[in-house]
C-alpha cells in the first residue's frame, strides 16, 4: 500500500480524518487559516491548518515546521511512523471494499485503530451501559477513591458512573482490567460525545498503569469535545465554575457549593463555551510550573486566555488560583490539593448575588 493510492480517496475528507486520528488538531480546524497554540510544543499562536485543509490536510507551525499533507500532519502530531499512519488512514476510510480495488489488492490488514465510527459508538454505549450508579453498593471503590481525596459530594447521576472491571490498553495491548470512574463528556450544546475514564483499584487508589486517566475516542461528525465539559452539576444557573480535572472540579463543589463542571485539561479549558443561561464563569485554575512551551504555566495561561475571551463575549469572569506554593519536586498544585491540605477553609467565599469575593474565616 502506498500513499499515492490513498491521496485521491482522502482528498476532501482530511478535516474528518484529522479530527478522528489526531483530535489535538480540533482547535485549529475550528479556526481554519488562523493561528492557534501549537498542539505539540505549545505557545500562543504559532500553529494553523491550511484554509484548504479538507483537500490537502496541510498544516504549519512557525517553530516545528511545515507539513504539506495530512499524512505528514498526523505523523508529526501523534509521533507515528509512516506505516502506522498509512494503516490508520486506510482503516478510518474503510478501504478494502469493492469500490476500491486498488486498495483491496494491497491486502490491508484491517486492524482496529479505534477510529471506525460504528465501532466507537458501540464501545461507548457498552462502557456506559455496563457501568453502575456511583450510589450503587458495588461502587464502593469509586466513593472510597473520592473520599481519599477529601470529596464527599458525588456528581450528578447522569454525569459519572462506576465500571467494576474496565479494560486498560497500552499501545493496543491489553494490560489488565480495573475498576473505573467513567464520566460523560458533552459538547458545547450538551450532547454526549465521549467518555473520560479514571482507572482505580478496589481499595480506592489510582490504578498502577501508565495513564490512569484517559479519554475514549469518539465518532466523527458535528459533535466535538472542543468547548464542552463533563457536566457534574445542573446547568440552570447564572453562575458556573469550571476546573480542569474531575477530582479538582468536585473539590470546588465540596469547598464552595458552587455548581462546577470539569473541562478535563488546560487545552480544553481554553476553548470552553458556557451554556446560554450562564452569565458568570468562575475559573478555578491549576497552578503549574512554567515550561519552555508555557513560561507562565499551562493552567494559568489557559485560564487567562479563556477569561479574556469570555470578557470580550460579555461574560462576568474571574480566575481563582491556589495561593499555596508548588512544593519542590512537584509540577503543579490544584484545588483538590487545597481541599486535602486545608479543607474548605482554603477556598474563597463567593457571593453569588453581589459579585463579591473573600476568604473563609477560621
Amino acid at each position: 500500500m502506498k500513499a499515492i493510492d490513498l491521496k485521491p480517496l482522502a482528498m476532501g475528507r482530511w478535516e474528518e480524518i484529522l479530527t478522528a486520528l489526531a483530535p489535538q488538531s480540533i482547535v485549529a480546524l475550528k479556526h481554519k487559516g488562523r493561528h492557534v497554540p501549537c498542539p505539540v510544543h505549545g505557545g500562543k499562536d504559532g500553529f494553523r491548518v491550511f484554509k484548504n485543509v479538507a483537500i490537502t490536510g496541510g498544516t504549519v507551525c512557525n517553530t516545528c515546521g511545515f507539513n504539506n499533507d495530512g499524512f505528514n500532519t498526523i505523523m508529526w502530531l501523534n509521533g507515528w511512523d509512516f506505516k502506522t499512519t498509512l494503516q490508520a488512514v486506510a482503516d478510518h476510510l474503510g478501504f478494502g471494499s469493492q469500490e476500491n480495488p486498488a486498495i483491496r489488492r494491497a491486502s490491508i490488514n484491517a486492524r482496529n485503530f479505534g477510529h471506525n465510527d460504528e465501532k466507537l459508538r458501540q464501545a461507548l454505549n457498552r462502557v456506559w451501559h455496563e457501568s453502575l450508579s456511583l450510589y450503587d453498593t458495588e461502587a464502593g471503590p469509586a466513593r472510597l477513591y473520592l473520599a481519599r481525596r477529601g470529596i464527599s459530594i458525588l456528581p450528578a447521576e447522569g454525569s459519572a458512573r462506576f465500571h467494576p472491571s474496565l479494560a486498560y490498553y497500552d499501545n493496543r495491548k491489553l494490560v489488565g482490567r480495573f475498576p473505573a470512574i467513567v464520566a460523560m463528556v458533552s459538547d458545547a450544546e450538551g450532547r454526549p460525545v465521549t467518555i473520560h475514564r479514571t482507572y482505580i483499584t478496589v481499595d480506592g487508589r489510582k490504578a498502577p498503569v501508565h495513564s490512569p486517566r484517559k479519554l475514549m475516542g469518539y465518532p466523527t461528525g458535528e459533535r466535538q469535545i472542543t468547548g464542552g465539559a463533563i457536566r457534574l452539576t445542573r446547568s440552570d444557573t447564572q453562575t458556573l465554575a469550571i476546573a480542569e480535572g474531575l477530582e479538582t472540579a468536585l473539590s470546588v463543589i465540596e469547598g464552595t457549593g458552587i455548581p462546577t463542571w470539569c473541562v478535563i485539561n488546560a487545552t480544553l479549558l481554553e476553548t470552553f463555551v458556557p451554556p446560554e443561561e450562564v452569565s458568570r464563569v468562575l475559573v478555578f485554575a491549576d497552578k503549574d510550573i512554567g515550561t519552555d512551551q508555557h513560561p507562565k504555566g499551562h493552567g494559568q495561561e489557559a485560564a487567562r486566555n479563556l477569561t479574556m475571551r469570555l470578557w470580550r463575549e460579555g461574560f462576568i469572569t474571574s480566575i481563582f488560583m491556589p495561593s499555596t506554593k508548588i512544593a519542590q519536586g512537584q509540577k503543579s498544585i490544584d484545588w483538590n490539593d487545597v481541599l486535602f491540605k486545608q479543607g474548605k477553609q482554603g477556598f474563597p467565599v463567593v457571593d453569588l448575588e453581589e459579585n463579591r469575593f473573600g476568604q473563609k474565616s477560621a
